[in-house]
């Protein structure tokens, strides 16, 4: 992973840069991560930005160094989220840190446009991982801009991260699946 030294954060927040993931596959297994849980209501954050400065300040209270100032993953529940926020260092021993497994596969789609409208993108990228032979698992979403900084960076943009894993299962059943169903 790259080092955060020439990176900033922008004066609202937001990651000056990103990882540079090309939709598709990435591995992110054994990164360090800074996770702080957030409150929900129905899949939506309380206090997001609020959280977001927390995680800001635990991180530099406790000498660490983002990967890339800014950016991180956010995973939503019903009435709990988390935050994981790559981290430079590979090991720690303060609180708040998880070394993510190995393998931890993402399948990377960068998103245009408004959260509403992200529905079909996320079954989109479902489907593509089920005929694969891989089952979905968590889905982890980056905000890229911010109300106020879209507008100068090309609109809204969000990574869709969705991991998954391999399904024996699934790889078994695609390869007993008829390729042709005209041909008799």
């Amino acid at each position: 992973m790259p080092s955060n030294q020439n990176n900033v954060r922008l004066a609202c927040g937001c990651p000056s840069t990103y990882p540079d993931w090309k939709d598709g596959d990435i591995d992110l297994g054994g990164t360090l991560m800074h996770v702080l849980k957030i409150p929900m209501f129905i899949h939506m954050p309380i206090a997001y930005e609020a959280y977001l400065l927390k995680q800001k300040n635990d991180i530099e209270r406790l000498e660490l160094h983002e990967t890339w100032p800014g950016f991180n993953l956010t995973k939503t529940g019903a009435l709990r989220g988390q935050i994981l926020c790559p981290l430079v260092e590979k090991s720690s021993p303060a609180r708040n840190l998880m070394t993510v497994p190995i393998p931890f596969h993402l399948r990377i789609q960068l998103f245009h446009g408004d959260v509403t409208d992200m529905r079909g993108e996320v079954r989109k990228i479902q489907s593509e991982l089920l005929d694969d032979g891989r089952m979905p698992k968590e889905l982890y979403l980056s905000y890229l801009t911010c109300p106020v900084c879209e507008e100068e960076r090309d609109g809204k943009r969000v990574m869709l991260a969705r991991r998954w894993v391999k399904s024996s299962k699934l790889e078994a059943r695609l390869k007993n699946k008829p390729t042709n169903l005209n041909n008799s």
